[in-house]
């Protein structure tokens, strides 16, 4: 049976259950190609909470998103069948606990080379995604989006934290970081040993101000450079994106981008082996006319539309 998107021509996009663009919500995954994943968890921010109800904002306004991607030539739904899986189990409050339901939550979908597409939820998120991820491919490249590093260490004297996944996802050997590369950085640190923290891991560092100046095609070709033919998990933190085009987010920093060039950039990616995907704190309760939610529902689709690009162009 192959899944698709209701059709809003036949059927009214305010009507019906919020599933992501309307999909069929189903944990069967026989003959699917990607599965829409909810991971309702903060417990891990260090700062502004919230993202716990980023799943179901993003999913209603996803009923905004269309399945033709004219940019890339290709309708989703005639080369994919995609589902909602609905959200993984979480425990409030308990974050070693709700990290192994996060890695049992996702390790069906891995084991069957699904792709799975998930909302954050926190960044902290992304380290359990990765755990599962690596379970079933070894040593993924990280093609990270964000404004902050996340390879700090324990924070209050506790392992984790949502500025950490990604030491903990090195030091685990869960990432090639050789490969991998971290884009849009910005914002104050507490230190200039901060700036080391990445780079001391392996990771490529693609700061704001370079970014700025090279453009975004430019931003693309250097994350090809970087990732080459290795398998990859996309991670980005909607706060990638400038505090005017998407303020429902928990650490918002200043002097970022425009949903426009984020899009030039995903949409570059397209022919990269990229095996999982995450768009993680976006925080509800401080968005302005939903317009945060639109963008991460928005790169969702744009996800979506890379797997379909490659199954129609391979």
């Amino acid at each position: 049976m192959k899944h698709a998107a209701a059709n809003s021509m036949e059927s009214p996009r305010f009507s019906g259950i919020k599933t992501f663009m309307r999909m069929d919500y189903t944990q069967d995954l026989e003959d699917v190609d990607f599965a829409v994943v909810g991971i309702p968890f903060d417990t891990a921010a260090s700062y502004r909470v919230g993202s716990r109800f980023g799943p179901s904002a993003i999913r209603d306004c996803s009923t905004l998103t269309k399945p033709y991607n004219p940019e890339l030539d290709v309708d989703i739904f005639e080369y994919c069948s995609g589902i909602d899986y609905g959200d993984v189990k979480t425990t409030p409050g308990y974050i070693e606990d709700s990290f192994k339901n996060i890695t049992d939550g996702l390790t069906p979908i891995f084991k069957k080379h699904i792709i799975p597409i998930s909302m954050g939820g926190d960044h902290s998120c992304t380290l359990p995604e990765l755990r599962a991820c690596a379970a079933e491919y070894g040593p993924v490249s990280l093609i990270h989006f964000d404004s902050h590093y996340d390879t700090w260490g324990p924070y209050f004297g506790k392992p984790y934290n949502h500025g950490n996944p990604f030491s903990h996802a090195a030091n685990e050997g869960l990432l090639d970081t050789s490969a991998s590369i971290q884009v849009g950085l910005r914002g104050g640190l507490y230190s200039k040993h901060d700036t080391q923290l990445s780079p001391d891991l392996g990771f490529h560092v693609l700061r704001a101000t370079e970014c700025h100046k090279i453009g975004p095609e430019a931003v693309a070709e250097e994350i090809h450079k970087v990732v080459g033919s290795h398998k990859a998990f996309l991670t980005f933190d909607i706060d990638y994106l400038d505090p005017s085009c998407a303020p429902g987010t928990g650490t918002p920093e200043i002097g970022g981008f425009t949903t426009y060039d984020a899009l030039t950039i995903v949409r570059a990616l397209k022919d990269l082996d990229i095996v999982g995907y995450d768009v993680v704190e976006v925080a509800p309760q401080y968005d302005v006319g939903q317009i945060t939610a639109l963008a991460a529902a928005n790169l969702m689709v744009e996800f979506m539309s890379h797997i379909a690009w490659k199954k129609k162009n391979k």
